[in-house]
């Protein structure tokens, strides 16, 4: 937790507050308190400094507690409950009971104990104490409703980013399952088979299991591991079709420690094997390219379609999960720094994916 956001008992009360609040009211009364240190300054002169002291530091007190009567009772159990007449009717009440105190502590100091510094006039100091009084509350209900509606802004966005991760987590639970069930037939098909290439295929699994476990929970991970994550998918994917299909892999460039979020290149190769190359024998073939920069990654998958989706049935629609699923989990992660375009030729289809690191 922020240190500004660690909650502090107020002293005195069981009241508790955050160490920002603590310290953007300690800074408003330290300037009101300058403000009358530097008004009444002359007085040091006229009567010394204890009677200095003693002016300011009543005059501070009381405005501080019908400030805080103010903004911590009737603020919100009137004005923001929508009770006007009653809220302005207990603020007035509030400041003339100030003004009585306020007004009979001048009139003692001033007309009496430090006397002639000023006259004994009651309806000057009245109108000096109600209008400076005003001033203060005015500029005090302002500064709590300033702190409130930051601290709400706070707490809305927390919110959302919340819910947007348990979107992200809930779009990833689902394309997780869709990869494994592929896999897992592949595996089935080859036991079957009594396939040499059996274990070598448990093996990648495996290492994509642990990945899809333990990584894919991260909220990112390094490029380098995602990477070598579509290897281990395309190895497994040649050993199904047993080597007659032509897929490949290109990485132009470095990943230079980028960090992305997991199981998100994946969905492209995915679903150009699922309904490019499994769909095929033979002359079927899947060409990707990553291409890395110090703050962009772009990958390109390109196949050949089968003659059944030769034709004009949308990409997307073919794609079910994957690419639906791939565009929402860009938007909610990569807002405004991602593109993703689809091409569909007469006999061949692709796919291109465009994320940057970095905000512009």
């Amino acid at each position: 937790m922020d240190f500004l956001d660690r909650r502090i008992t107020i002293p005195l009360t069981t009241r508790t507050t955050t160490v920002k609040y603590a310290l953007v009211h300690t800074a408003y009364w330290v300037l009101i308190t300058g403000f009358f240190l530097y008004e009444k300054r002359y007085l040091i002169y006229k009567a010394g400094l204890p009677y200095f002291v003693a002016c300011v530091v009543v005059r501070v007190v009381l405005l501080i507690a019908i400030a805080y009567l103010n903004i911590h009772y009737l603020l919100p159990r009137y004005l923001l409950a929508g009770r006007y007449v009653r809220y302005f009717s207990l603020v007035l009440l509030a400041i003339l009971g100030y003004l009585l105190v306020q007004a009979f502590y001048d009139y003692i100091l001033y007309g009496y104990v430090i006397a002639p510094t000023r006259s004994r006039d009651w309806l000057e100091t009245l109108s000096y104490n109600f209008f400076s009084t005003l001033w203060y509350l005015g500029l005090m209900v302002p500064l709590k409703l300033s702190i409130d509606w930051y601290q709400q802004q706070r707490v809305l966005q927390q919110i959302t980013v919340e819910k947007l991760q348990a979107e992200v987590n809930f779009l990833r639970a689902q394309i997780n399952p869709h990869f494994l069930f592929n896999v897992m037939n592949s595996l089935y098909a080859l036991t079957l088979k009594k396939s040499d290439l059996a274990p070598e295929m448990v093996l990648k699994l495996s290492d994509m299991m642990e990945y899809m476990l333990y990584d894919s929970d991260e909220l990112t991970v390094p490029l380098e591991r995602e990477l070598k994550y579509i290897q281990t998918y395309i190895d497994l994917e040649k050993i199904r079709c047993g080597g007659e299909a032509d897929v490949a892999l290109r990485i132009d460039g470095h990943p230079n420690g980028q960090e992305i979020a997991p199981l998100l290149l994946l969905p492209l190769v995915e679903n150009a094997f699922k309904h490019g190359v499994s769909r095929q024998a033979g002359k079927a073939w899947l060409h990707s390219t990553v291409t890395l920069n110090p703050t962009t990654v772009e990958i390109t998958v390109e196949n050949n379609k089968p003659a059944v989706y030769t034709g004009t049935q949308p990409a997307e629609t073919r794609g079910g999960f994957g690419l639906a699923n791939l565009r929402k989990r860009l938007e909610l992660l990569y807002p405004g720094r991602y593109t993703l375009r689809t091409e569909e030729g007469s006999d061949t289809y692709k796919a291109a994916l465009f994320i940057s690191f970095t905000n512009h």
